[in-house]
């Protein structure tokens, strides 16, 4: 029988222990921790009991993975505003406030799954590029994921199939979509929270599991055609999101009924 105080996991003991070394600076930030073996042998217990330990205290904010290096004690995070406008550079919707840079991936000629292709209204089996893009902050720490898929049939062999290749490398989708000739009307975000799978946190250098912002946006062009979509997830430890929306005398603007519409999709 217990005095009827709470018992420890060990997990919770060991993390008490390195909550405790970082909490009095024994560790400083950017230290790395020794390997799961060394803190299992340490604490006299298994390195799964380790890895929920290691896990909470991500989870916390005070340590943080790096793929293919270890568990680092974590510096602290300044919280980052994104003003997400109807109005950017290009003339889409834009995420101001990001002062970083990005690295992009395209691969051409790939079938877009279920939920994108009913999006894009496509049929089985009909091709799109994908772009998985990794924004990053200053010094090179990714910040931000998203992945964009745009038909084949909407840029066919043009000069812009690539988002990041090309003469307009970079420019977004309305510039892009306008150099051959279709103009980008509207886009609908759909936010929604998300869980970062293992895949996305080991990306960001944080826990599965970890709470972020899901973003799902579809650019339209004049004809109500789906030409681009994109999923985003903005990790909320690193971001606060917030959304401009400019009025016209009415207030009306921007506003409309089939803007909450992802379009009907067809026959599939």
């Amino acid at each position: 029988m217990t005095d009827g105080a709470a018992v420890a996991h060990p997990y919770q003991r060991v993390a008490a222990a390195l909550r405790d070394r970082i909490g009095r600076g024994v560790w400083p930030a950017g230290h790395r921790l020794p390997s799961r073996q060394a803190l299992g042998r340490e604490f006299g217990v298994g390195e799964n009991v380790v890895r929920r330990a290691l896990e909470l205290l991500v989870l916390e904010g005070l340590l943080e993975g790096r793929a293919g290096s270890g568990t680092y004690v974590r510096a602290r995070q300044e919280q980052r505003f994104m003003l997400r406008s109807l109005v950017g550079r290009d003339g889409g919707p834009a995420p101001h406030g990001f002062d970083g840079t990005w690295e992009a991936e395209s691969v051409a000629r790939v079938a877009a799954p279920g939920p994108v292709a009913d999006r894009l209204r496509l049929r089985d089996g009909e091709l799109c590029v994908r772009t998985a893009y990794e924004f990053l902050a200053p010094g090179g720490r990714p910040v931000m994921l998203s992945t964009s898929w745009e038909p084949m049939t909407v840029t066919g062999d043009s000069v812009v199939l690539l988002p990041e290749g090309g003469p307009l490398a970079g420019r977004g989708v309305v510039a892009r979509m306008a150099h051959i000739g279709i103009e980008v009307e509207r886009a609908v975000e759909f936010v929604h929270p998300v869980r970062l799978d293992r895949r996305q946190a080991e990306l960001l250098g944080t826990a599965t599991g970890t709470l972020a912002v899901g973003i799902r946006r579809t650019h339209y062009d004049t004809d109500d055609r789906p030409v681009e979509t994109a999923d985003m997830v903005i990790p909320v430890e690193h971001w606060d999101v917030a959304y401009e929306i400019r009025l016209d005398g009415s207030g009306t603007k921007g506003l409309r009924a089939t803007d909450g519409r992802p379009g009907t999709p067809r026959a599939r």
